[in-house]
């Protein structure tokens, strides 16, 4: 794609008109035609990233393209904003690669209890977080507690195989159908491109780890039913990311004319690497759905140990992929979800045959760690949104302002006032804290208000867990030094209370 000369750069916002359906259509000179749809509020429209303009133009302009969704959470990303869902045709359009970006099928994983959220004391909160930690390796660096390293042989079958070949070689403690998908399929011919610049082989040892950065752990209190919730968000770790760097430099080469942003890459169908990219995507999807559904055995393992009751899985879905699917509107197309999640409704024909024909699937959406999640259930006009609404709340402070502006000591203390344990020692990374995201009622509102699902549940954090650039270990070592710290208050306050004194 050569640079954009746009015209209504300074002026987008006031040339967004509301429907009533429901969402903001952009019609101006730069989308050349392509509906696009804000699925936003007034307020969030507002308090848009004016530099979203581009990338929203950017997303109109890849071949084929059909429809673009914004959706209300929102943000500046690679090449094509966050938040973002783009429909082109089937037969002529092209596969992006921004719009799947690098952490190929990230998403999330909720599962519910029986135990009252009452039981969640203090000590609770600590033991949870801590028998986690021995099961699930935290931080970029994470490696994997329960499989240890992978042979090249093993990982190919398992990216193949998704799920399917998991539970039968391994055995599963979970209910495959409460699951988006079990596998996405491979080409037989495909194989996974060892080396290159990404190194994809960084996921040898990576399954069933959780990663750094947004991806967390998070014991939960549904509101609805005062009971314990868990919630995960992680992806494809080492491997998508090593995938999708491959890809990325294959297409830049491919087009070099066209493709002068690595971060605008596509494949055309005419394209010899159009079905391997295409492939590489379902390989890092089935990875990530493993990855997520490895991690909800352990932690099942370690709320087992602390509240002494099971967890059932409710949901695991995948965003950030390109998938084949077929639109009431606009016929046989790939739906690319950059940030956003799927949301078919009760009759989708999707869904024929599964336990989720008649009610449509849930859907998972993390809010930050010091407000609600929720649980949503999809609507017929999901078709409005290419059957898409956003995958959380979305950021309104980048890492590098967070860590300028926010003060650590006061972050702690409004997490421990509101009784929220971060990891073991109270250290809430500052890039990731609650500062650092949208009002998750103002983005759900957006959703509900236009129709495209309804709310379920509402999950507000009793304890989080993630993972620091660090390292797995810093947050344990942090905790150590707390704990010290305690027990020499204690002995100072037992010695001032010595009779005698």
């Amino acid at each position: 794609m050569p640079s954009l000369d746009l015209v209504h750069e300074s002026d987008w916002k006031r040339r967004a008109r509301w429907t009533d359906d429901g969402y903001f259509a952009l019609e101006t000179d730069d989308v050349g035609g392509v509906p696009v749809r804000l699925f936003l509020t007034q307020k969030l429209l507002v308090e848009a990233e004016p530099t979203l303009y581009r990338q929203i133009v950017h997303a109109t302009r890849f071949p084929g393209a059909r429809l673009v969704c914004i959706t209300p959470d929102v943000h500046y990303g690679y090449g094509v904003p966050v938040g973002c869902v783009i429909l082109t045709g089937r037969d002529d359009g092209a596969v992006a690669m921004g719009p799947v970006g690098f952490d190929i099928g990230c998403g999330m994983m909720s599962a519910r209890s029986d135990v009252p959220a009452g039981r969640a004391s203090p000590d609770r909160k600590l033991d949870f977080n801590r028998e986690v930690m021995k099961r699930v390796s935290m931080g970029a660096g994470g490696k994997s507690v329960k499989l240890g390293r992978l042979d090249e042989r093993e990982l190919q079958d398992l990216v193949r195989g998704g799920a399917e070949h998991y539970v039968a070689k391994y055995g599963a403690a979970f209910d495959r159908s409460r699951a988006e998908r079990h596998r996405i399929p491979v080409d037989d011919g495909w194989e996974i491109p060892w080396g290159g610049k990404g190194c994809p082989e960084r996921g040898l040892n990576q399954l069933g780890s959780l990663g750094g950065g947004n991806h967390f752990i998070e014991l939960q209190r549904a509101e609805e039913t005062e009971t314990l919730f868990v919630q995960v968000h992680t992806g494809s770790r080492g491997f998508g990311h090593g995938l999708a760097t491959n890809y990325f430099e294959l297409a830049k080469a491919e087009r070099p004319d066209d493709v002068t942003d690595i971060d605008l890459g596509y494949f055309a169908p005419d394209s010899r690497h159009f079905r391997d990219y295409l492939n590489a995507v379902a390989a890092g999807g089935n990875f990530a759905i493993i990855n997520r559904l490895v991690i909800f055995e352990q932690i099942a393992e370690a709320f087992r140990k602390v509240f002494k009751a099971d967890l059932e899985l409710v949901y695991e879905i995948s965003h950030n992929l390109v998938q084949a699917e077929t639109h009431p509107e606009h016929g046989d197309v790939w739906v690319h979800r950059k940030g956003a999640t799927r949301a078919f409704p009760a009759k989708h024909p999707a869904l024929v045959g599964t336990r989720w024909e008649e009610t449509g699937h849930p859907v998972l959406i993390p809010g930050s760690n010091r407000d609600y999640s929720y649980i949503l259930r999809p609507l017929a006009g999901a078709v409005k949104s290419g059957y898409s609404v956003n995958h959380g709340a979305g950021r309104r402070m980048s890492r590098g302002e967070a860590m300028r502006k926010l003060d650590q000591q006061k972050v702690n203390e409004q997490y421990r006032r509101d009784g929220i344990l971060v990891n073991l020692d109270g250290e809430v990374p500052l890039d990731e804290s609650s500062h650092c995201y949208k009002s998750a009622d103002e983005v759900v509102l957006a959703v509900t208000s236009a129709g495209l699902a309804t709310i379920e549940h509402r999950l507000w954090p009793i304890c989080s867990l993630k993972g620091t650039e660090g390292g797995a270990s810093r947050p344990a070592k942090r905790a150590e030094k707390a704990r010290a710290r305690e027990r020499e208050k204690e002995r100072g306050e037992a010695r001032r209370n010595k009779p005698g004194r």
